[in-house]
């Protein structure tokens, strides 16, 4: 993706940014901060070029590895 490609879902404008991204890999989820990503300017929808996504599947591959842990409130959506 290049700046001012277009979204695939709303045709805004796609821009680059540094993101802290929730990944799924094989049933897990990790996070990963300041990753490069394409981010649509109009509805928030995430891109990420070929080489960044198998970088973030080789973190997730040695989540092991990862020192940080972060904790964060969780509520419990009711009616």
């Amino acid at each position: 993706m290049r700046n001012g490609d277009k979204c695939e879902f709303c045709e805004g404008e796609a821009r680059p940014q540094l993101l802290l991204v929730r990944f799924h890999f094989k049933g897990q989820t990790i996070y990963v901060d300041n990753v490069p990503a394409w981010v649509c300017s109009k509805c928030g929808e995430q891109y990420f070029d070929a080489p960044v996504y198998k970088r973030l599947e080789e973190i997730a591959r040695h989540r092991s590895r990862i020192k940080k842990t972060i904790s964060f409130p969780l509520a419990v959506y009711s009616l």
